[in-house]
């Protein structure tokens, strides 16, 4: 018998982590193009300590590549950016991860592997130095540890001892929705050098492994009560406050719910349209929501500034097309509003990079002001 996570919990542990509706008035607005025109006080956002300059084309691939839907973020311990996208799967030669400098210059390209199916990525320093950690969904159902060159350290498929998957998931996985498939979404790190590992489209659950790729315990699952998900979609091991904690964007649930560094639940934060993901930096927590804006909390997880909400336009899209029609038409993307951030990181001066659930791509810088 092989129940469902029953390797108990380490009790050890957190650490760092480097994807509805704005005024749709009765006139139609000029088109979102983009001038040497504008002036810099049109390109700013936020509010006192939380101001910045936007920049929606912070970051541009050379003519050899071409965005396929953007998904996630990090930023290495020198400031370069590691963009993830989706990718084509019948382009399988095309790599899905793309790495920048500061001033959004492209320094290289990699991961072909997960094309079809990059989701998450994030960056962890150990005995100093810095790996990619890396989820693939879709047919790709993997999850991988790499250099920062793109060298494979370790790649582990559906953990089928926590008793959650069906038969074959990870010797053969296949293009499959459900709670029995794993379709990894992002990780987090605890300070004892193991991972969490978020399953936000298949079981639900919140799987840790080892820093070698070896899984541990897991918890969550399916539900509508405390410490259960409706697609737990990003995590972060929240260190701000006296006793680290585990936050887990509930994005179904609109919600954030805390834990215990051993699973157990503490809190639910409501409020948010379907975040996506978490990160921090000093005393704030960057939320990015699915449905058109970004929010900052503070260590009592209270909003003090929401940036580029355009939460009215693009739900009024949903429900006239029933479905999200706008982030297929770069022409009706809007400057200093968002359409679909689907995840969001600090860099080391608190800078934001914000990474858009849309079609043809898009990075967002956010330099303070």
């Amino acid at each position: 018998m092989n129940p469902i996570c029953s390797r108990p919990a380490d009790h050890r542990g957190t650490s760092r982590r480097k994807f509805l509706q704005a005024a749709a008035a009765t006139a139609v607005a000029a088109p979102a193009i983009f001038t040497a025109k504008r002036s810099a006080a049109q390109d700013v956002i936020g509010d006192g300590e939380f101001t910045y300059r936007c920049d929606h084309q912070c970051v541009q691939l050379p003519d050899q590549y071409t965005w396929q839907t953007t998904h996630n973020v990090a930023v290495d311990p020198d400031d370069n950016l590691y963009v993830i996208h989706e990718g084509d799967v019948r382009k399988q030669q095309h790599p899905s991860i793309f790495v920048f400098d500061a001033d959004g210059k492209f320094i290289r390209a990699f991961g072909q592997q997960f094309q079809g199916g990059g989701h998450g990525l994030d960056i962890r320093v150990e005995s100093g130095t810095p790996f990619l950690y890396v989820t693939g969904y879709q047919m790709v159902k993997t999850i991988a540890k790499m250099t920062l060159d793109g060298e494979l350290v370790w790649q582990q498929y559906a953990p089928m001892q926590s008793g959650a998957y069906l038969p074959g998931e990870a010797s053969d996985p296949r293009r499959g929705w459900g709670r029995k498939n794993f379709l990894p979404t992002n990780f987090a790190f605890l300070p004892d050098g193991d991972c969490l590992l978020a399953d936000g489209y298949g079981s639900y659950l919140i799987h840790r492994y080892t820093a070698d790729g070896v899984w541990k315990s897991c918890f969550g699952g399916q539900g509508e009560g405390q410490g259960t998900f409706n697609l737990p979609h990003g995590l972060w091991v929240d260190t701000r406050g006296d006793e680290a904690e585990i936050a887990v964007a509930d994005r179904a649930h609109n919600q954030i719910q805390t834990f215990t560094l051993d699973g157990q639940y503490k809190k639910t934060v409501t409020g948010f349209g379907l975040p996506a993901n978490l990160d921090t930096h000093e005393d704030w927590m960057l939320v990015p929501e699915l449905v058109a804006r970004v929010s900052i909390i503070d260590k009592n997880h209270n909003t003090v500034v929401t940036l580029g909400d355009d939460r009215e336009r693009i739900l009024a899209d949903k429900e006239t097309n029933k479905g999200f029609t706008i982030r297929t038409d770069e022409s009706k993307w809007q400057q200093n509003k968002f359409v679909h951030p689907h995840d969001a990181c600090f860099d080391s001066s608190g800078n934001i990079y914000v990474a858009e659930w849309v079609k043809t791509g898009r990075v967002t810088k956010l330099t303070k002001v």
